[in-house]
């Protein structure tokens, strides 16, 4: 049985002046499920975030909260009435408050009779208790961002929307606080959804993307889905570097210049294709007809560039363990995957649900 509903979107649009910062969007978000919203900056990620949470009214279309519609031609709900919590980029503790009294401040009145209990029993959730008399400029980075979530958690919310909540920590430290995080959150069983525009941390800690490009979601799916099965060049690129190759497909099997590649569905003649270059292998052979043009060490990692025989540019992504060098002649040894289908155009169909 599928988990119900939490927060249904039904083509919402808003516009700035004349620019229009979201044209019909539409998304479904399942109870308990944690939805990255992945985009370039300017495609209209914080502006759904806020129309979510009632910082913004929509130009048109509806928002609805588990059975509660908060948005519409008829309703407005107000944030203080939406259970709705929000963490932002920079945090927005308060600064003349500590850390337990930050927390207190975000507890419904109902609850504040216990505020200091329940406030230290959100601060050891995220193993930040012992900091509870500090203020936040006394605070690292990854514990101001503890002590942000525990504060949105105090409010009790049905929803928590985090807005680029990792991108002010340093790389170090990233990785480690985000998934600490996530994990909590997961304990809660609420529902989550983040904006993002880091291509790495919307596939490595959620359970569906939503890949946002100039005010549309362009495709919804889980991120092994989207990774390896694009719906359009857009959501291709942004997901990381790919080949495209002119090929013949021969039923469920494509030959490109890269070589023979099992193909993600069915087709018959010429069809151009995605291939990963995680999926181009490169073996050093003076007898090989393609040249390395570039090589990109990144320590664990090679991205390769390469000369193919028709003159055209293709990438390889490597282990580092067995390096080829700049100017030698290679085979190209294909890897176990799949090759994608590149769609023709999307055109008005804008949203393909998982």
């Amino acid at each position: 049985m599928s988990a119900p509903t939490a927060l249904r979107i039904e083509g919402v649009r808003r516009h700035f002046g004349d620019v229009a910062a979201l044209d019909d969007v539409s998304l479904e978000v399942q109870a308990g499920e944690i939805m990255a919203i992945l985009g370039p900056s300017g495609c209209g990620k914080t502006t759904l975030l806020n129309l979510i949470a009632g910082h913004l009214r929509s130009d048109a279309g509806r928002i609805t909260i588990g059975d509660r519609v908060v948005a519409d031609g008829d309703h407005w709900v107000s944030p203080q009435d939406r259970r709705v919590a929000m963490v932002f980029q920079d945090y927005a503790l308060f600064p003349h408050l500590t850390v337990a009294e930050n927390v207190v401040f975000a507890l419904p009145k109902d609850r504040r009779h216990d505020g200091v209990q329940r406030a230290h029993e959100l601060l050891a959730l995220l193993d930040v208790e012992e900091l509870a008399d500090r203020r936040p400029t006394e605070l690292s980075g990854g514990q101001q961002q503890r002590v942000a979530l525990a504060r949105a958690l105090a409010q009790d919310p049905e929803l928590i929307l985090l807005d680029e909540p990792f991108s002010s920590l340093d790389q170090g430290t990233r990785d480690g606080v985000r998934n600490e995080l996530i994990g909590r959150l997961r304990q809660t069983g609420l529902t989550c959804i983040f904006v993002t525009h880091d291509q790495e941390e919307a596939l490595s800690v959620s359970d569906r993307v939503a890949v946002m490009h100039e005010g549309r979601i362009l495709q919804v799916d889980q991120p092994e889905v989207l990774y390896r099965k694009p719906f359009c060049s857009e959501v291709a690129d942004f997901l990381g570097r790919a080949n495209v190759l002119d090929g013949i497909a021969h039923g469920e099997n494509v030959d490109t210049p890269l070589g023979s590649y099992a193909l993600l569905g069915q087709a018959t003649g010429p069809v151009r294709v995605y291939v990963r270059p995680e999926l181009v292998g490169v073996t050093g052979d003076e007898a090989g007809d393609v040249v390395v043009e570039g090589r990109d060490f990144r320590g664990h990692d090679v991205l390769y560039t390469l000369r193919l025989p028709d003159g055209s540019i293709a990438i390889a992504h490597r282990p580092s363990v067995d390096m080829v060098e700049i100017g030698q002649r290679v085979r190209i040894d294909p890897q176990p995957g799949h090759a994608a289908l590149v769609p023709v155009a999307f055109g008005d169909r804008a949203l393909i649900r998982s």
